[in-house]
């Protein structure tokens, strides 16, 4: 499965989805792996079938088997850290906030991507899953190493269109089973 086939898979009243699929695919703000590393973290993060295979196969004509680990493991520890984080976020009682995690995130210190790259993607897969603190804590560090505004910002373009893409592709499929 290829993004064209997942394009086709749109019904025609999103057709502004696939437009769009189409101009994040060819964008150049981001290099390919980061481009490509971040389709990959939020098909994983939204876990629908059709995107999950589409943005597979596309990602890996572009990246090594050791980014595609990398962009699925900031899919992986994102979805455990944006629960966590967001619900210390939302709680009025910050006594939570001062508790120690206790919960593993060893990925962290050695992603096996550069370090700009997976920060893109966990900022992407923070903002699928609606974790505000995340969102902060990762823009602050790509902002620390040199990431541009337009960069982040292309990151959180794939998210949203990666997100609504599986959303109908998901809706879709409900209709017809």
């Amino acid at each position: 499965m290829s993004i064209d086939t997942l394009r086709d898979a749109l019904p025609s009243y999103a057709k502004d989805l696939s437009l769009n699929l189409s101009s994040l695919a060819s964008e150049t703000v981001l290099s390919d792996a980061q481009k490509w590393g971040c389709f990959l973290a939020c098909a994983y993060a939204v876990g629908e079938a059709q995107t999950v295979r589409a943005f597979e196969a596309e990602a890996s004509q572009r990246l090594s088997p050791e980014a595609m680990t990398a962009a699925k493991s900031a899919a992986a520890i994102m979805g455990m850290n944006n629960v966590y984080y967001r619900s210390l976020h939302l709680m009025h009682n910050g006594e939570y906030k001062t508790l120690p995690a206790r919960l593993r995130m060893n990925i962290l210190a050695n992603p096996g991507a550069p370090k700009v790259e997976y920060e893109l993607w966990c900022t992407a897969v923070s903002a699928i899953n609606g974790c505000g603190a995340c969102i902060d804590a990762h823009e602050k560090t790509l902002r620390e190493h040199g990431a541009t505004n337009v960069q982040i910002q292309a990151s959180l373009r794939i998210a949203a269109v990666v997100n609504a893409v599986s959303r109908v592709l998901a809706a879709e499929a409900a209709l017809n089973s």
